[in-house]
């Protein structure tokens, strides 16, 4: 399953969760917690995801974080009967509490009114079908499509929405499935940044993501905490582990909840 260094990093993370009276677990969602779908509305979950993290959470000695660049009603649609789970949604600009407390951050009317103008050009250009309006951002999606269709609408896309990417309140993302035109901050980085100075500096904190769009969080969490990259096939990335979902995904998580569940068996021995 792992490398050698690998076994061994995720063997002293269990210790870790076991010893520690706390941990943060922060969680990507599609292409991490869920297969990539083209009906983007259908991308449940693998099986055992939601028993797994309800039962984490049930512990009461893991924060768990969903990090993840959809819109948070879509997620919790998705997450179905997962109970008190914490999510950023949007890259971080949306954020609700495993109390429901919701907030969402503001974006300037000079950026809203640049995105205006590229929703304008996406449909002026035939795009409308395949884009996608989110909090803070357009994502156009071409999973499904032929790569030769794909290879034919790449560029112009590309070219046609860095012009507006050009202005420094906005960003072009590459994802698995298309591009994304977004406000440059928050990003899931700054999400994790956040997140970390919430915590005791004792806390393990791990983060899972398997997109381009995570490497801001992995890199917001050196030498804090551990990044994993969770995706069929490697690729370069600054996590320092890698699991292929579903199966590794789900090992990870039921060894996770072993371990704090150990930690309070210990406890109660303890007292």
């Amino acid at each position: 399953m792992q490398h050698l260094s690998e076994a061994t990093v995720l063997s002293a993370l269990m210790e870790q969760l076991t010893a520690a009276p706390t941990s943060s677990l922060l969680l990507d969602y599609d292409g991490t917690l869920a297969p990539f779908r083209t009906e983007r509305h259908l991308a449940y979950p693998y099986p055992q995801v939601v028993p797994l993290l309800n039962s984490i959470l049930s512990c009461g000695r893991s924060r768990v974080v969903i990090v993840t660049g959809r819109p948070i009603v879509e997620v919790e649609a998705l997450l179905g009967p997962l109970q008190s789970v914490e999510i950023w949604g949007s890259h971080g600009l949306e954020h609700r509490l495993a109390d429901g407390t919701y907030r969402q951050l503001a974006i300037a009317p000079a950026t809203t009114e640049l995105l205006k103008q590229a929703e304008s050009w996406l449909t002026a250009e035939g795009y409308a079908e395949r884009t996608e309006i989110k909090p803070g951002g357009l994502a156009v999606h071409w999973r499904g499509m032929a790569d030769a269709e794909i290879e034919n609408i790449r560029e112009p896309l590309y070219k046609g929405l860095s012009a507006f990417a050009e202005q420094s309140s906005l960003k072009l993302l590459g994802f698995e499935g298309g591009l994304e035109l977004r406000v440059a901050h928050p990003n899931k980085g700054d999400a994790v940044t956040t997140l970390l100075s919430d915590m005791d500096l004792t806390t393990p904190v791990v983060y899972l993501g398997d997109d381009l769009t995570d490497e801001d969080a992995f890199e917001a969490l050196r030498p804090r905490g551990l990044g994993i990259l969770v995706r069929p096939e490697f690729r370069e990335t600054s996590a320092q582990l890698w699991l292929r979902p579903p199966d590794e995904l789900l090992d990870f998580l039921q060894q996770w909840l072993n371990s704090i569940s150990s930690h309070q068996a210990t406890s109660v021995v303890t007292n």
